[in-house]
């Protein structure tokens, strides 16, 4: 690729200094020049990524704050659902939170990572699971609606079998490119999966789909004799309480010391 534009620019200046009746060939070899370059598989087209989904739960995240924007301080609103049976809490104040069936609603700081429990799965009784969800970008709604769009965050029986099993399972939720998603109607609150081939990132084949903003992590970590430490649950950063029923018309970062969970 560098070779063909060094030749296309020598070229160029070679025929300018040309007189009328050349004029023609000098067209004619410019032209073919282009087409050979245009021709190549351009390396220009290789995107090298400075993520991936090996790297430690937080670090995208902080690279995606260095970038600036409207995302630090940010409160994500999030859906995370269970298999049906299963109970989940949420980290707060060094500690997990009242279990509550299937879901939970609650919005997350950009950049942060959060850890929560999984129990009560059934045929599985006194086993817990405990995933880390990592928010790495935000989804910009009409103001005074963030609560109507939390991103879906969706923990299947098959997720939480292979960590069992002691299997790392990472889950990218991404936003589609609406120039290349599907046109067609889906049932409300449904959302796709599917497994990458082996080998490839989930984070970057993401990447290529739409624009990811949350990963998943479920494995076969527990917390140690002691029970949770703080480093175990990542410092416990705060999140804010989702309103149930109809969302009010309120900003989702707005403070609010009384939904806060720290």
């Amino acid at each position: 690729m560098v070779y063909l534009l060094r030749r296309l620019r020598v070229a160029m200046r070679v025929f300018r200094p040309l007189r009328c009746e050349r004029l023609v060939a000098t067209f004619v070899l410019c032209q073919m020049a282009i087409c050979l370059t245009m021709a190549v598989p351009s390396s220009a087209q290789v995107v090298h990524y400075r993520h991936n989904s090996e790297m430690p739960p937080g670090a995208i995240g902080t690279w995606q704050l260095q970038r600036g924007g409207p995302l630090p301080g940010y409160f994500q609103p999030a859906t995370i659902s269970a298999p049906d049976g299963c109970a989940v809490s949420l980290a707060t104040a060094g500690t997990f939170d009242d279990l509550q069936v299937h879901s939970r609603r609650a919005a997350f700081l950009i950049g942060q990572v959060y850890r929560l429990k999984v129990t009560q799965i059934p045929l599985h009784e006194g086993v817990e699971v405990f995933p880390t969800i990592e928010i790495i970008d935000r989804i910009y709604p009409p103001a005074g609606r963030e609560f109507e769009f939390p991103i879906q965050i969706r923990i299947t029986s098959d997720d939480l079998r292979q960590a069992m099993q002691g299997r790392l399972v990472t889950r990218v939720i991404y936003v589609e490119d609406p120039r290349s998603a599907l046109p067609a109607a889906e049932r409300p609150n449904q959302q796709y999966a599917f497994d990458v081939r082996k080998g490839d990132d989930p984070l970057q084949v993401a990447d290529t789909l739409g624009r990811p903003v949350a990963i998943l992590r479920l494995g076969a970590r527990v917390p140690g004799p002691q029970g949770a430490t703080a480093r175990f649950l990542f410092g416990c950063p705060v999140w804010m309480v989702i309103p149930e029923g109809r969302p009010t018309k309120r900003a989702a970062n707005a403070e609010d010391s009384r939904k806060v969970h720290q």
